[in-house]
């Protein structure tokens, strides 16, 4: 594990963040600097670095809570879709597998590959947080 692997940090709980979902293969927390708010990163709980490091028995854990977390975005923020990547050794700022999905709505402004980055207020991200807490809780 790197220095720099804030995944871990958060994982192993030295790092504060707005977790939204947490199995013992996968957690999602909230990006600190969100594409759109709501915004999500999905990682192993266990340390790999990239895609083509991770272990086949961590491959449906991990896509599993991607969907879920998508799926999740529509009653929790309204959302019309989801934006879902990962970025793999090339512009890839956190030395750990993680898997952006990022709420959508027809007009949001993204293009293509282009990725503004936008700031939570104060207490906005544990609303943003709780908002997709019952969304998952909701949906089983």
């Amino acid at each position: 594990m790197a220095e720099s692997d804030i995944a871990c940090a958060i994982i192993e709980g030295r790092l504060a963040a707005e977790v939204v979902l947490r199995t013992d293969e996968v957690i999602g927390f909230l990006d600190h600097r969100p594409v759109f708010k709501g915004h999500v990163l999905v990682c192993p709980t266990r340390h790999v670095d990239t895609l083509l490091d991770l272990p086949d028995e961590l491959v449906l854990p991990l896509i599993g809570a991607c969907r879920r977390i998508a799926a999740a975005m529509g009653p929790a923020l309204g959302a019309q879709g989801t934006f879902v990547a990962i970025n793999n050794v090339v512009s890839q700022s956190v030395p750990h597998l993680h898997v952006h999905v990022v709420p959508r709505s027809k007009g949001d402004g993204l293009r293509g590959f282009f990725w503004p980055r936008t700031k939570y207020a104060d207490d906005e991200a544990a609303t943003y947080a709780t908002l997709l807490r019952e969304a998952l809780a909701a949906a089983g």
